[in-house]
């Protein structure tokens, strides 16, 4: 077991490794927590992960990780990380094997009262239209021909093939497409991959929940964003599938590759990388921004999917019902963007690996409705607690390059949990508190179980606590469908 890194709390949900305190360290770590939340990691590598990230070439002031860190490849999940634009790398394993895994909130006319008595023909009909499971397939096919226009359009390209209205782009993150999409980068193999999960929530912590809105902590900004406590949202959670996963796989084999011929040796072997403005660093970046937009495609088609059983179950057209894009954020990918940094404003290259973006109010990259208040932060718990939207705050630039939690972050494994929960035992406590489950496997359950993850409430009171978010609303889950 690799030596665990010293942590000197710098305040009272800020903990620092000094430079010192591992080999070719560039620039301290930095860890938003407390001492519960350090409880959970005791022991786990992710804080030696942490500590290799700073030993990267070109990074910029310090290695980050947020409140629900853990074990990750290369990265730890949570981690942050922005490089020079000069002499900084690009590291696939600080971006994820799920490009562009994100979340997209929905919004409802429905009330808990009225959602009730067809809460569980609508998690059947939701589990029928949008496709889960390891390797599931269905959605929306596609023609070889077609996936050319999505890599490079993303949710737009959804949008005018039907699967959505003009409005959910304007309140997606970059409105549902990064600039600078290669998709000639984006092999035959990863295409194959993609062809049929167009609208599938795949396998994992992917997920579509039926919300109910518990609490509102920001009245004015949850009015903006159409919440209303006892109000039904629905919460989705999924990414770019098999291509992303494929194209993430070909160029950490290329990155190693070359970097063996070059003789470089890392302190980690899953921090391949290489530097930005190479072949290998712009290829990448341009297949990882043409998986991003398959993933942004694929939240769009699910949405569709989630219209479509509303729609059926209860009688009318999904206009009537609402169902607004309230929101979509990523969590694994490298964005372009302009950060002040040891005195100096300058563009970097953000890597946000099991992070969100928390922009403040008043930033271009906020749609116009929010930008009075900040940007939502989504922020999934378990399918047995809660689930929060956030809003960024001006601190959050300063501290963590506009950066947030993405989620509850695992205590367990899934291994782990597999071996710890039982799916009956799991199956029968959600359904004591009026949680309707249905899933494509019974590992996805127990893999997934409230215990295997920490806890949310604790989670969201440090991003809160370090100046990095705010609390808008609370959602509770009613129906989970699950991968």
């Amino acid at each position: 077991m690799p030596k665990v890194p010293t942590l000197v709390r710098l305040d009272e949900f800020t903990y620092q490794i000094p430079r010192e305190e591992a080999a070719g360290m560039r620039v301290p770590g930095v860890l938003f927590s407390d001492p519960a939340l350090l409880d959970s990691v005791a022991g786990d590598p992710s804080l030696g992960q942490l500590a290799n990230v700073a030993t990267l070439p070109g990074i910029v002031e310090h290695a980050l990780a947020m409140p629900d860190i853990h074990f990750g490849y290369g990265f730890p999940v949570g981690g942050v990380a922005a490089f020079d634009l000069a002499d900084g790398v690009v590291s696939p394993g600080g971006i994820g094997y799920d490009i562009n895994c994100g979340v997209r909130l929905l919004r409802t006319s429905l009330t808990v009262e009225q959602l009730r008595p067809k809460l569980s023909d609508l998690v059947d009909r939701l589990y029928r239209e949008v496709p889960s499971g390891v390797g599931s397939k269905g959605g929306r096919p596609l023609k070889p021909g077609e996936m050319d226009e999505v890599l490079a359009r993303g949710a737009a390209w959804a949008v005018d093939d039907g699967l959505g209205r003009p409005a959910d782009l304007a309140v997606q993150e970059e409105e549902g497409r990064l600039a600078g999409a290669t998709p000639a980068e984006v092999s035959e193999g990863a295409r194959s991959r993609g062809l049929r999960q167009l609208g599938t929530l795949g396998s994992g912590n992917h997920f579509l929940e039926v919300q109910a809105v518990d609490e509102v902590f920001d009245p004015a900004f949850a009015a903006a964003l159409g919440l209303a406590r006892g109000g039904v949202a629905v919460m989705l959670h999924t990414g770019s599938r098999g291509l992303g996963h494929q194209v993430a796989t070909e160029f950490i084999q290329r990155m190693d590759r070359r970097l063996t011929e070059q003789g470089v040796a890392l302190v980690d072997r899953q921090l391949s990388c290489a530097p930005i403005a190479s072949e290998d660093g712009t290829r990448y970046l341009g297949a990882m921004a043409a998986a991003a937009n398959f993933a942004w495609a694929n939240r769009q088609a699910i949405t569709a999917g989630v219209r479509r059983a509303f729609s059926a179950v209860f009688g009318q057209p999904a206009e009537e019902l609402d169902l607004a894009v309230v929101y979509d954020i990523a969590h694994n990918i490298a964005k372009l963007e302009e950060h002040g940094a040891d005195g100096v404003r300058r563009k970097m290259l953000v890597h946000r690996k099991g992070a969100t973006r928390a922009f403040p109010a008043g930033r271009p990259e906020v749609p116009e409705p929010y930008r009075p208040f900040g940007q939502p932060v989504l922020i999934p718990g378990d399918m047995g607690t809660a689930s929060y939207v956030l809003a960024g705050l001006p601190t959050s630039m300063d501290r963590s390059f506009g950066s947030s939690c993405h989620g509850a972050g695992r205590r367990l494994s899934r291994h782990a949990a597999v071996r710890t929960f039982r799916y009956e035992e799991v199956t029968r406590q959600l359904l004591g508190k009026g949680i309707v489950v249905r899933a494509a496997s019974r590992e996805g359950v127990t893999e997934e179980a409230p215990g295997a993850y920490k806890d949310v409430e604790e989670v969201v009171r440090v991003a809160e606590g370090a100046g990095l978010t705010r609390r808008v609303a609370r959602l509770v889950p009613l129906g989970v469908v699950k991968g």
